[in-house]
């Protein structure tokens, strides 16, 4: 799949910039797509800089929060939950624990961490499948789930964001959040009505209901704001939630007598050892997506959609985002390079790279997830996984758009 995206990328690219020289007479888009294909490796290694920081800090403090017991904490407060989500897990079963953490990662943003964790999760669910070739309904819930991305604190949004010189990294926040939660609520419900699992349980309720009744009023509350004063308070709350979990994290661990120094410096050489992986494939997909753009082939694609949104008579601001947004399901690396061009090309602050932004956090790679997870346990019938992980993935698409209009106007 990766494979034909890639290349399809350069093809495009080739063939664009033919058009341009045979047809149009400009000959100079050779030597911008050279340009570009150098500039766009230098680039990776500056977003790798700032990457290599971020994933080791954070895996470090998830660390500490293993060794303090916050994790198994939180496996217990959710038992009750996923035993009835997924009926078919034992009480006490290990991927209980480990599906729990994968969400904790994923929470924070730390997609890439989230990862090895869930194929070991995936791995447990596995040993309770009765038919190792078709997913069991609690691994396409999980999956599902894992597409629809409920990322609580988006650190390496945060991180492109002022990598690019963004004046306040954490101003999408808010639009996030709020984007995520509708993605997750999707996946839910679709795998919900598919499975028929039971949402008005007395348990379920009690779990989903405050949830549900909470985000309600902090949404209303947020109708009630201007556009200027939402993107302050998007602000104030990423840097004090961001802030506030570091603390929270170190206080815990100290009170646990947990010795946080040597257990943040062992999270944080996993996180080193991740984080180099990821260079070869970022650099990989930046130059690609930076000779697509160059070509002028990117740029034809969206005047097409942009005349198309014209005719319906809607804003076109959104359009110059949806690159992010179309590749997402098939790549993470795609995706990821999509936004850092976005941003580069359109301004860090720009409503389109705003935009972009939200839908990097709220959305995951769906085929990528199906690929992988499915494909480390050998099953090969994904039966209702992919409907309803996409009807996840559209809805955060939807809802980050919508919401970045009411945001920043």
């Amino acid at each position: 799949m990766l494979n034909g995206l890639w290349l399809g990328f350069f093809m495009v690219a080739a063939i664009a910039a033919l058009g341009r020289w045979l047809i149009g007479g400009d000959p100079t888009v050779f030597a911008a797509m050279v340009e570009s294909l150098f500039a766009m490796a230098r680039l990776s290694v500056e977003v790798m800089v700032l990457l290599f920081g971020t994933l080791t800090l954070w895996l470090g403090l998830l660390r500490i929060a293993e060794a303090a017991g916050l994790v198994a904490f939180l496996a217990r407060l959710l038992g009750p939950l996923f035993r009835r989500l997924m009926p078919e897990v034992p009480a006490g079963h290990p991927a209980l624990g480990l599906i729990t953490m994968n969400f904790a990662a994923n929470a924070l943003g730390l997609d890439n961490a989230a990862t090895p964790i869930g194929l070991k999760a995936m791995r447990e669910l596995q040993t309770l499948n009765p038919h190792p070739t078709a997913a069991s309904n609690a691994q396409i819930l999980f999956l599902v789930l894992n597409a629809s991305s409920l990322t609580l604190l988006p650190v390496t949004i945060f991180m492109y964001r002022a990598q690019q010189g963004a004046a306040d990294p954490t101003l999408v926040f808010l639009p996030i959040l709020l984007a995520t939660s509708a993605s997750t609520l999707a996946g839910l419900l679709s795998v919900a009505i598919v499975q028929r699992l039971k949402l008005w349980d007395p348990v379920v309720l009690a779990y989903l209901v405050p949830g549900a009744l909470l985000l309600g009023g902090f949404m209303a509350l947020l109708a009630t704001l201007s556009a200027a004063a939402l993107a302050a308070l998007s602000s104030l709350l990423g840097n004090l939630v961001l802030f506030g979990l570091v603390v929270a994290f170190l206080l815990i661990g100290a009170l646990r007598r947990v010795p946080v120094y040597e257990r943040f410096i062992e999270g944080a050489k996993e996180g080193f050892d991740i984080a180099k992986n990821l260079l070869p494939y970022l650099v990989a997909m930046l130059c690609a997506i930076g000779v697509l753009r160059a070509s002028g082939a990117l740029d034809r694609a969206l005047d097409g959609i942009r005349w198309l949104v014209v005719q319906t008579g809607w804003d076109t601001r959104f359009v110059d985002a949806l690159p992010t947004a179309l590749v997402k399901p098939f790549s993470g690396s795609a995706a990821r390079a999509m936004l850092i061009e976005t941003m580069k090309s359109q301004g860090v602050d720009s409503f389109p790279a705003l935009v972009a932004a939200t839908i990097q956090g709220s959305t995951e790679t769906t085929f990528y997830v199906l690929a992988v997870y499915f494909g480390a346990v050998g099953i090969q019938r994904a039966r209702h996984a992919v409907a309803c992980a996409l009807a996840a993935e559209c809805a955060g698409v939807v809802a980050a758009i919508a919401v970045c209009y009411r945001f920043f106007g």
